[in-house]
């Protein structure tokens, strides 16, 4: 089957084809920015990037997938090209501050509020917590390849090198204010990204561009890529003074590190189009002098919560660990998050989460009843819906008419191969990845979570008292996924948490 995806770059769907003759796809995506924690709109796309990798390797294909942990650069005006206002690490020093003296910081977060590189770890590693959680591949990758979630403070070094080689070949200069901008001019693909043209911005349109530096520049548009200032909070020494880099440069210096000068993919929010990718694409590309840095561009859309703008003010803001403390499962919150096409604005609802709570509920019960089952012959209904799912996901990540397709098969009568039926039904949850999620984080060692274990042993016992070696190592593994460590004994079996 082709895979079809919809390029922001060229505004229309096309067929996707790697450009290595392997088949292998390089992917960066536009990460968190740490801060805060991050909310669920942070996470739906984020959510929506990981269901696009999982689902081109049930295609077959082998992803690389790097996203960014921003632990500097990035200014209360980030719509600004020149990212003017005040750094974010600072506003969150003084929260934090203002936290302990009201009593009201978690007593997990004790941390130096004057201090931005301890409090970009805090909240890294919150972060991990919660995309782990919820079961981002390159989150749990970066356990044992932290390479693949790299953070701007450690790769300063290339940054530098990139400005240098634009400076060196004429695409960016160093201003009288003694700033390094990118020249938009000496780029005429400037603006094919987003839509937006140098007439239009010299004249304040298509996004803000800041009247600060105006007198310096050689257009309004050319954005910052160093600043000398031996003020800021976070500073390092370069060739144009002690200072720091524009926060567009970052991800272009740390996807040529990793995925080289021209990658296959490239995700974020609708709101990073212009103008941090529409930088991106300009200075890799007159960096490397290769007429792509991005061949395909996959941006996700706004979310909503129950019809409304997320605001703090109207009491409907929510960050993943919010949700889960009310005993919202991962596995609830990442379908609902991802199950509104990632081009269309999504209504985040409390109703919708118990809806996908009820939806995995019953596919998890029909994968038990699988696991029991050890007849059947020729293709079942699970088998017949994975070509529907494929085909559906395959048309530009369509998971809604994915997810029809498993619940038709689901109220069918069992039938066909019960290994065959299981491991397509595997398949399916390879790219939605519920099963193993489907835990209240929050109640995990109660009555529930020991009762599903323990039925998984019993399905197991039963499945080697029968001789059927297979389903009893499908019963150990779901076990082992749900991070449980068994030991078989004498007195029979016991199971504790893997630590």
């Amino acid at each position: 089957m082709p895979i079809r995806l919809y390029n922001t770059l060229t505004k229309s769907l096309e067929e996707f084809r790697p450009i290595a003759a392997s088949g292998e796809v390089t992917f960066y995506s536009c990460g968190p920015t740490v801060y805060d924690d991050a909310h669920i709109g942070n996470f739906r796309s984020f959510l929506n990037a990981d269901v696009l990798r999982r689902m081109l390797e049930l295609f077959g294909h082998h992803v690389r997938h790097v996203m960014n942990i921003t632990d500097v650069g990035h200014m209360t005006e980030d719509d600004d090209a020149d990212g003017g206002g005040e750094d974010k690490m600072a506003l969150a020093g003084r929260r934090i501050a203002q936290a302990k003296k009201s009593g009201t910081l978690p007593a997990d977060s004790d941390i130096d509020a004057s201090n931005p590189y301890a409090i970009a770890s805090f909240y890294a590693d919150r972060f991990l917590e919660d995309a782990r959680h919820l079961g981002l591949k390159v989150a749990i990758e970066e356990r044992t390849q932290p390479e693949l979630m790299p953070r701007p403070t450690r790769c300063i070094p290339q940054m530098i090198v990139l400005v240098e080689s634009l400076i060196a070949r004429g695409h960016a200069y160093v201003a009288s204010d003694g700033v390094v901008y990118f020249s938009v001019t000496s780029f005429p693909a400037y603006g094919r990204l987003s839509g937006n043209t140098l007439d239009a911005l010299r004249e304040g349109e298509g996004g803000r561009i800041s009247a600060t530096h105006q007198a310096v520049k050689r257009h309004p548009a050319d954005f910052m890529l160093w600043k000398p200032d031996p003020t800021h909070l976070m500073r390092w020494p370069s060739p144009w003074g002690e200072g720091y880099p524009g926060w567009h440069l970052e991800c272009s210096a740390m996807a040529k590190m990793l995925l080289g000068e021209e990658i296959d993919l490239h995700s974020g929010g609708e709101d990073n189009i212009f103008p941090h990718h529409e930088c991106e694409v300009a200075q890799s590309c007159c960096s490397s002098g290769r007429p792509h840095f991005a061949r395909v561009w996959f941006h996700t859309r706004h979310l909503q919560v129950e019809s409304e703008k997320m605001s703090k003010s109207r009491g409907n803001f929510f960050t993943a660990r919010d949700l889960f403390a009310k005993g919202v499962t991962p596995a609830a919150l990442r379908l609902e998050l991802v199950r509104t096409h990632y081009r269309s604005n999504s209504n985040f609802t409390m109703q919708g989460l118990r809806d996908c709570q009820r939806m995995i509920d019953r596919w998890s019960a029909a994968r038990t009843a699988m696991l029991a089952r050890r007849d059947g012959a020729g293709d079942g209904p699970m088998q017949r819906a994975l070509v529907e799912f494929k085909d559906a996901v395959g048309d530009d990540l369509n998971l809604a008419r994915a997810v029809a397709a498993l619940n038709t098969a689901i109220n069918e009568p069992a039938a066909g191969d019960a290994s065959a039926e299981l491991a397509a039904l595997d398949s399916m949850n390879s790219v939605l990845g519920v099963f193993e999620r489907n835990t209240a984080l929050a109640s995990e060692n109660g009555d529930e979570f020991a009762a599903k274990v323990e039925a998984l042993l019993e399905a197991r016992k039963a499945a080697r008292a029968a001789k059927d070696f297979a389903a009893s190592d499908r019963a150990r593994d779901e076990i082992a996924a749900m991070g449980v460590r068994i030991k078989d004994g004498p007195q029979g079996t016991t199971w504790e948490r893997a630590v």
